[in-house]
């Protein structure tokens, strides 16, 4: 079974979970493949250091539930 993911899914684990997850994060302008801040922030978190809102944030985890 393929896990679900959240808006506190690790960044690190979304990099190991799909190579295409990368993809989607770069189109959103989350560029956390060289972060070291990856390893330790969940989505929500980067996103929101980025500027996103809630809304943002839903559309993000619905387009990577998807691949």
């Amino acid at each position: 079974m393929k896990k679900k993911i959240t808006e506190k899914t690790k960044l690190s684990e979304l990099l190991s979970m799909n190579p295409k997850v990368s993809e989607i994060l770069f189109e959103v302008g989350l560029y956390c493949v060289g972060c070291p801040a990856a390893a330790q922030e969940t989505l929500e978190q980067g996103c929101k250091a980025h500027g996103m809102n809630k809304k943002d944030i839903d559309e993000i985890v619905e387009r990577l539930n998807k691949i």
